[in-house]
């Protein structure tokens, strides 16, 4: 379809989106339990997806709890020690949480 604005005329074009569903009309309707086993996997794999948000957002704040633990006189001793600290630990969490996920996964 085009669209016309004085002697120009200029296709209507709409993107569709990656994640847009095309449906089979050759395909019978899903049943209750084909549509539980497709959602239930739609769950796991976004499921998947947060836990490996999750393990970047841990390293990214051992990496800042590292700069903070060698920043020196500019922070409270406190601060870097707890800083210290979790550098340290941190990266073990995001490496466990990873090893539990290939197990299950």
């Amino acid at each position: 379809m085009t669209k016309k604005t004085g002697s120009d005329a200029k296709p209507d074009l709409r993107l569709v989106g990656t994640e847009a569903a095309i449906y089979d009309l050759m395909r019978a309707p899903e049943t209750t339990g084909e549509r539980v086993k497709r959602l239930q996997l739609e769950a796991h794999a976004l499921a998947l997806e947060e836990i490996e948000q999750l393990e970047r957002l841990l390293l990214q704040a051992a990496e800042k709890a590292k700069e903070i633990a060698g920043g020196g006189d500019a922070y409270p001793v406190g601060a870097r020690e707890i800083a210290s600290r979790i550098a340290a630990d941190l990266p073990t969490r995001a490496e466990t949480i990873k090893t539990i996920v290939n197990r299950i996964g």
